[in-house]
């Protein structure tokens, strides 16, 4: 009887000598950008307890959803799931070893994180990210500077031309409001809503703002905007943002119906170099 031959897990791909010296090069040129402005480096677990997700990210979120490898442990029962992301990890970090006690801190994380999603091109179930996180830090500067410290990196790595589209969702209060009247709006025309946005309505109605179904359109062009429910503290900041990205030579769009960044967590770092050069 001739056994199976053993290949990879689908959508885990192997790094082969031939490309070690592209993810070397960008391994390099990220270690330099990161240290530039002043971040230290954090690692954190690659498997964590699933609550942190959960807790983290929202339970009704795609990733928490449908996205992510979560088992029980054999040996003691826990719930344990290898991460999606790497921010809830780092929040989890910090508070445990009370990292911000002596003040602020920028930290930086980069390694694979695993998403259960159908594997194509750009989009696999092992893929790789570069993690900058601010913690105890407060006002739109600091958004500025991330935006400002990715621009950077996308110059640096030759990548381009990028479109940054911006929006802000506000603080919980502001959000619920608008939540309460995307989901009347949308209860209004739900028999021409697809079966996505049914099942979406009551748990994340934001997220059909999200749609990619054309057939929408229409509907979601005309839904409630988040920006009608800011109050002053929330416009304030994301003014704050904008002059200063105008003030450091950023190009931006101002997008209401934007609801989450773009996926570009999901790109290999090779397809990333690759697709560039």
């Amino acid at each position: 009887m001739t056994s199976k031959k053993l290949a990879a897990v689908r959508g885990m791909n192997d790094l082969l000598p031939a490309d070690a010296p592209v993810w070397e090069w960008f391994e390099a040129r990220v270690t330099d950008w990161v240290r530039s402005y002043g971040c230290q480096l954090i690692r954190t677990p690659m498997l964590e307890h699933t609550e942190l997700f959960v807790r983290g990210i929202g339970e009704v979120t795609d990733i928490v959803e449908k996205e992510m490898y979560s088992f029980e442990d054999r040996l003691n029962g826990e719930n344990l799931t290898l991460r999606p992301e790497f921010t809830a990890g780092t929040v989890r970090a910090s508070v445990e070893h009370n990292l911000t006690y002596e003040g602020p801190k920028r930290v930086w994380s980069m390694g694979p994180v695993f998403r259960h999603e159908r594997p194509q091109r750009g989009r696999y179930r092992q893929f790789h990210q570069v993690n900058v996180e601010a913690l105890g830090f407060a006002g739109p500067d600091i958004d500025a500077e991330h935006i400002v410290m990715l621009a950077r990196l996308w110059k640096i790595l030759g990548i381009g031309p990028v479109r940054l589209e911006i929006n802000c969702l506000g603080q919980a209060d502001e959000r619920a409001r608008h939540r309460a009247d995307l989901i009347t709006y949308f209860e209004s025309h739900v028999d021409a809503l697809d079966e996505d946005a049914k099942r979406r309505l009551r748990t994340n109605p934001l997220r059909i703002l999200d749609t990619k179904n054309p057939a929408l359109a229409g509907i979601v062009a005309k839904a409630p905007q988040i920006t009608a429910y800011l109050g002053e503290s929330s416009r304030a900041h994301f003014e704050g943002l904008q002059r200063l990205l105008a003030l450091a030579g950023v190009a931006f769009t101002v997008n209401a119906r934007l609801v989450r960044g773009l996926d570009y967590y999901n790109l290999t770092v090779f397809e990333w170099i690759t697709d560039a050069l």
